[in-house]
């Protein structure tokens, strides 16, 4: 369970998995006795446009939907660094794929920290870039303590249950990805 609370805002290109994201890690908080809100903002178009989701997770009540500074952003395209770099304080940790560019020089001194991270390429070397978006799950679990490592599995496991049992590899390979997403955070530390 979290401890005070935490604003996490993840940007990306429309079919990145951004949303998904959001969804497990609201699911998995909630499932673990938080207060959660999510709240998904699309572009002009679902698909090819930067979507974005705003999600706070506390042990409090939430009073407000959105928030000004995020405690930790993820941005996975050069649109959505735009798109989400109004909500960089101070205190913000700025998660990105290292194939963004440009990010360090935009940020410093406006964010507590940069981490950029090599999620796709690791996917493309290691294993399927369809894992891409559980990659970046993984090292926003290892950089918070929005949810547990279970309890994220465990809701991946209640999303993609139906596939799953068709295809019992993709289990294997989805938690293989949030494992690596957080060893690849862990050696950005």
């Amino acid at each position: 369970m979290v401890t005070g609370s935490l604003k996490i805002l993840l940007g990306g290109e429309g079919g990145q998995g951004v949303q998904s994201v959001a969804a497990v890690v609201a699911e998995a908080a909630y499932a673990e006795g938080n207060e959660v809100l999510y709240i998904p903002n699309f572009g002009v178009e679902q698909r090819g446009g930067v979507s974005i989701a705003f999600l706070q997770i506390s042990d409090q009540p939430i009073a407000a939907p959105k928030f000004r500074y995020a405690d930790v952003v993820v941005a996975l395209s050069q649109r959505a660094v735009a798109r989400t770099e109004q909500y960089v304080g101070l205190r913000t940790v700025f998660l990105h794929d290292s194939a963004v560019g440009g990010v360090e020089d935009l940020l410093a001194g406006r964010a507590a920290r940069i981490i950029a991270i090599p999620a796709l390429e690791t996917c493309r070397r290691e294993s399927d870039p369809k894992v891409f978006n559980m990659v970046i799950m993984g090292a926003l679990l290892g950089q918070t303590d929005a949810v547990s490592l279970e309890g994220a599995k465990a809701a991946v496991r209640g999303k993609m249950g139906a596939r799953f049992a068709k295809q019992p590899e993709l289990r294997e390979l989805n938690e293989w990805a949030i494992d690596r997403g957080m060893a690849l955070v862990a050696a950005r530390q």
